[in-house]
């Protein structure tokens, strides 16, 4: 493959950028709704907590299993092809919740719009190479990109409950997010995109695999994977965690989540300032040591602590996950971006799914949801320990200025 005759500047790499921010926010306006639907579901169709969480592992587990089944797609079709394709599948499942009214076609509706964003996802960060100038550059896009997931991520919520104070079913989420997706189809038809720069065999479900064996992605995949699992603390146990308390700054506990959200995102914009600026391994380090004392102080401190702390670390974490994407994705090939960035997508759903269920557990077992935060904080100290030491050894600067020279030079 060689790059297009025209370069970047007919592709209109700006409009690529702002279609690929728009994607991100779309999906996560409903993956990051489900907290607030769930209840309504539980209403309706009086299911207990297990089944109705399958609105959240039935997305997860689509988009795992597309990640490492289909992400080869966007080195062997290409990326434009690639992201159309998962598009139109998530439009069409979107769109078919304003007719359905079953809880098992809900499920079936969510699992084909996680693969789908398996597809375009894959598609969209294997792009994100294409277009960046060198790995510090892929790094700081990657956040400006995750930062627009945190907005679609506070506005999912934000949709739901208008639609329930106004009498609306919570299905029209999904109508609007699938509506936005076909502008986005239509757009994706319309621009320009830059030809893969990068040079190899096109890569198929073997290459997948042979990808997910090399020791760099590996690695950044247990990173996301311990990232991920802390995380999931926040959005999917907190407000129990918070649930009762009656004590100093009562009045947070119902914006805690939201303030979550927002600092995380924010955060990310000004990442994507940070990385562009700062060795990505030191702010790493930072944003990791800062989240394990807000997880500790949250642990130590009871309710009263967890209602500040525990928000205020969507702030640190803002950085950690595109981070790890970038830095794992931008240590290959580009003809290989797809692959891997679906090898990591793979490990990252699995966390999500496997991470909050654990916590659940050793809340149930030991008696309380401190316990399942006890679990998270373990998991925040593995994961600042990683990046310690990855800031002092920095193991993996050989291989990403060899990928700078050959891929962005």
């Amino acid at each position: 493959m060689t790059p297009a005759a025209s370069g970047p500047r007919a592709s209109n790499i700006r409009l690529i950028k702002l279609m690929t921010f728009l994607m991100f926010m779309m999906f996560a306006m409903t993956t990051d709704a489900v907290g607030v639907i769930i209840p309504q579901i539980i209403k309706t169709f009086g299911l207990d907590l297990t089944a109705a969480g399958a609105f959240h592992y039935a997305t997860m587990g689509g988009i795992a299993l597309s990640g490492l089944c289909l992400g080869f797609l966007a080195d062997r079709i290409g990326r434009k092809a690639t992201i159309i394709v998962g598009l139109v599948g998530f439009a069409a499942s979107a769109l078919v919740f304003a007719v359905a009214e079953r809880f098992a076609v809900f499920v079936v509706l969510l699992f084909v719009s996680g693969a789908a964003i398996g597809v375009f996802k894959t598609g969209a960060l294997a792009l994100i190479g294409d277009i960046s100038r060198s790995t510090r550059d892929h790094t700081a896009t990657m956040n400006a990109v995750e930062g627009f997931f945190g907005v679609g991520a506070i506005l999912g919520p934000a949709i739901v409950a208008a639609l329930l104070a106004a009498g609306t079913s919570w299905k029209w989420l999904y109508v609007i997010a699938g509506g936005l997706c076909v502008v986005l189809t239509i757009t994706a038809l319309l621009i320009r995109y830059p030809a893969p720069q990068g040079q190899g065999e096109p890569v198929d479900l073997a290459g997948v695999l042979r990808v997910a064996g090399d020791p760099h992605a590996l690695v950044f995949s247990a990173a996301a994977m311990l990232y991920v699992g802390v995380e999931t603390a926040i959005y999917v146990w907190m407000p129990t965690l918070l649930a009762g308390y009656r004590g100093p700054g009562v009045g947070l506990v119902a914006f805690a989540l939201p303030i979550f959200f927002v600092l995380r995102a924010s955060g990310r914009f000004l990442g994507a300032w940070m990385l562009a600026r700062l060795k990505w391994t030191l702010v790493l380090a930072i944003c990791a040591v800062a989240i394990l004392a807000c997880f500790a102080g949250a642990l130590v401190g009871g309710q009263a602590g967890a209602a500040v702390l525990l928000p205020l670390s969507g702030l640190f974490m803002s950085v950690v996950y595109p981070t790890l994407n970038s830095k794992g994705i931008s240590g290959f090939p580009k003809a290989e971006h797809g692959a891997v960035a679906g090898v990591i997508l793979f490990f990252t759903c699995v966390s999500a799914v496997i991470a909050p269920l654990a916590m659940g557990v050793a809340s149930d077992v030991f008696g309380g949801p401190a316990y399942g935060l006890a679990l998270a904080c373990g998991l925040a100290l593995i994961l600042a320990l990683a990046a310690l030491a990855n800031a002092v050894w920095t193991p993996f600067e050989r291989r990403l200025a060899t990928c700078d020279d050959r891929e962005y030079g």
